[in-house]
Order: C-alpha cells, then sequence, then structure tokens
C-alpha cells in the first residue's frame, strides 16, 4: 500500500491539534436552508455540499417551479463563512445562454412542458489550489462546465463537454445522461473525478434502465474524458445509477453506487485511477439501499482517517412491510456512518433524522464539524419539504443515542 497522500497527512495533523485542545462537548444542531414556496419554487431537491479551501462551505440544490424531474428547474447556492451557522441568500448560478430542446425521452412521458428548461444534476468540486470546479446537465442530454475564483460568488461562462460522454457509445447506447449528484473528488495527483449515469431512457421516467461510470479531467478542467462502465445493468445489479466517489488511503478510487437491486444494499466498486479497470461490483451489508441518494466524504479526525457515509437508513417499504424486488422503500431516517478500515466495514451509525428524509450529501469543515445537507418532511415524500444543514462533531457522532 502506498503511503498515505500528502495533503490528507497535512490535514491529519492539522485536526488533530484541533481535537486535543477542543476537548469538545457533543452537540447536533440543524439549520433549514431551503423550504417550500421559497423564491415561488414548490420543490428543492438533490442537495449538494463542499467546503473550499479558504473555508467557505457551499450547500446547493435543485429548485424546482412543480417538483418533477424534468420540469423548470434552476441551480441555487448558498454560501457560509463560518463553517454552516448563518448563510447568505440563495443565488441561481447556472444559465446557459441560447435556445434550448427539450429531450425526446422527456416529450414521449406524460405532462411535459415543452417549454421547461431543466437543469439537472449539479456537481461541484473544491480544488486545493482555491478552484471551485462545477459540472451540471441540461435537459439530462447534455453536460457543461464552469468554475469559480471567488468561492462560488461568480462563475466563468459555461462550457459544454457533452463529447465526451460519446466514447461510452461503445459500450452503452445512452439517450439520457446525468452527473453525479452531490460533490466529487479531486485526487492526490490532481485528477478531477466525477460520477455519471446514463439510461437508454426507454424505462420508468425515461431514467431506466442504467449504468454507471465516471468522467475525468487532468487538466483542471480543461478538458474530460471517459473513463470505463463502472456498473452494468445485469439480473444482479439493477439500474445503478446516482454515486458518490471517495479517494482511499492507496490512491484508489471507491465509488458507493444506488441501485434497484434485490440484495437491498449499496453497490461498491473501486479503481486504481477512479477511471478504468474496475473492480466487480459487491454489496455492502452494513449500507442498506432504499433506493435514494447518499453521500460520502473522508473524515481526518485525531490522528484517525475515517470514512462517513449518510442515506435514509431503511428498508420497511414507502406502502408498509417488506418491499417487491426493485420496487422503493420508505425514505426516512437520515444515519451517518463511520468507517476505520477505509470502507471495507460500516460498523458504527447514529441517526440525524428519524423521520422522513431524502437525499444526502455530507462535508467537513476546516476545524472538524460534519455538515450533512439533507432533505426531510413532515410526511412521506420522495423530496421532503426542505433542505436542512445538520451540524454535528465527532463526539456526538459516536456518543449513545
Amino acid at each position: 500500500m502506498k503511503m498515505r497522500f500528502p495533503h490528507l497527512v497535512a490535514a491529519a495533523m492539522t485536526l488533530s491539534i484541533v481535537s486535543s485542545l477542543s476537548a469538545a462537548e457533543p452537540f447536533l444542531e440543524k439549520i433549514d436552508l431551503f423550504e417550500i414556496g421559497d423564491l415561488g419554487y414548490q420543490r428543492f431537491h438533490i442537495p449538494g455540499i463542499a467546503v473550499t479551501a479558504k473555508g467557505t462551505v457551499l450547500a446547493w440544490c435543485e429548485a424546482r417551479e412543480d417538483g418533477g424531474d424534468w420540469d423548470q428547474i434552476d441551480i441555487l447556492l448558498r454560501r457560509s463563512t463560518d463553517e454552516g451557522r448563518t448563510w447568505d441568500e440563495p443565488r441561481k448560478i447556472v444559465d446557459v445562454p441560447g435556445p434550448k430542446e427539450k429531450n425526446p425521452f422527456a416529450m414521449a412521458l406524460k405532462n411535459t412542458d415543452p417549454t421547461d428548461v431543466t437543469y439537472n444534476n449539479p456537481v461541484l468540486i473544491a480544488d486545493r489550489d482555491g478552484t471551485v470546479h462545477m459540472l451540471f446537465c441540461l435537459e439530462y442530454m447534455r453536460c457543461f462546465y464552469q468554475s469559480s475564483n471567488d468561492d462560488g460568488l461568480t462563475w466563468s461562462t459555461p462550457v459544454e463537454i457533452t463529447a465526451a460522454f460519446e466514447s461510452f457509445r461503445k459500450d452503452y447506447d445512452w439517450k439520457v445522461l446525468a452527473t453525479g449528484p452531490n460533490h466529487s473528488i479531486q485526487l492526490a495527483n490532481g485528477r478531477l473525478v466525477v460520477p455519471v449515469w446514463l439510461s437508454t431512457g426507454t424505462g420508468g421516467n425515461a431514467h431506466r434502465p442504467s449504468v454507471t461510470a465516471t468522467i475525468y479531467s487532468d487538466d483542471q478542467g480543461k478538458t474530460w474524458h471517459a473513463g470505463d462502465i463502472a456498473v452494468p445493468c445485469t439480473e444482479e445489479w439493477i439500474n445503478p445509477n446516482e454515486t458518490v466517489a471517495v479517494e482511499l488511503a492507496d490512491g484508489s478510487v471507491m465509488l458507493n453506487v444506488r441501485s434497484e437491486s434485490k440484495a437491498h444494499r449499496r453497490l461498491v466498486v473501486t479503481s486504481s485511477d477512479g477511471a478504468t479497470n474496475w473492480s466487480q461490483p459487491h454489496f455492502q451489508e452494513e449500507l442498506v439501499e432504499p433506493i435514494c441518494m447518499g453521500g460520502i466524504v473522508r473524515y481526518e479526525h485525531d490522528g484517525q482517517s475515517l470514512l462517513l457515509f449518510s442515506h435514509p437508513d431503511n428498508l420497511e417499504g414507502g406502502r408498509g412491510g417488506e418491499p417487491e424486488p426493485g420496487k422503493s422503500r420508505a425514505r426516512k431516517n437520515m444515519t451517518v456512518h463511520l468507517s476505520r478500515d477505509e470502507g471495507k466495514t460500516w460498523p458504527l451509525k447514529r441517526s440525524v433524522e428519524p423521520g422522513w428524509s431524502a437525499y444526502s450529501d455530507i462535508a467537513v469543515t476546516q476545524s472538524g464539524t460534519i455538515l450533512c445537507f439533507y432533505g426531510r418532511g413532515e410526511k412521506a415524500s420522495f423530496a421532503g419539504d426542505r433542505l436542512t444543514v445538520a451540524r454535528f462533531n465527532f463526539e456526538w457522532l459516536t456518543s449513545a443515542p
């Protein structure tokens, strides 16, 4: 195994000093960032969160005028310069000039409005040099790249990078594409890696069947390239789609994958370079799959290099009882899991939100506070009625409920 990458060693030393000095009491607090009705939107979904090199916390989401995946959707961002305690006002951060064409596979669905503009699946990467890279999609059909050099205050003109997906066609003739979502990663060698999922658009909501892969950039986002298919769609691995990534201590990349598989568990694969020669997918026994997005991040704490994973930890059926294979399970019990062995096992977990909860992402501030950004609501919903940041420390996570 290679030596742990230097920037994580430095981070571990810094956070170890902070942790040793603080002897913190456990704490958990929640701050609602987006609620139904804000700015006239009827749904906020697909939350993502990241911490920049300067320590600014960026929290973003899809803002949907009506609520569906193919509706009028904007991408909103809020910023915090005090580790998530207070936040500035939401702002739109995506605008592709020129005429827009609706995905033909969306037009085949009932009640699709051809005048709606769907921006979808935003992914941000906090570069060590201070740049914030961003990828997003338009109509689940085109992909764009933009960047910020001022911690998300302003953004460069979007550049289309859909051509990077063309080489996937030799293995999978996709008609629908999506990045991430959630934050993604920069490797120790500088490579930017973004998970993607691809669909032929012929199944449910024009999002199925699907496969998972990655695209990557070795030149700070100037050019992007397709990797190999990481998880194909098979009778065992059913519709792998929304995926998160983390770099492991040996420099390899692990993907943690949502699917509709009968095992009801998260799928995991690894690659030495984050793009090619993916391992055989396997199910992570401790991480149940309610068919929902999850979040993953590395956490250096008091000399320990840990992984954190967030998702609704629940297998009860949305309409009661154990679900039929491939059917949705109720999205509730937002939980953060902890691994001390690079994701091989996840022996510790704690519920952040026992009630209805949905998509999530997870980040760590420079002082070591953990931030879980997730959807929640008073009643069953695929997205919840608000997006909330839960702020807590390691002591809360590891203390008894």
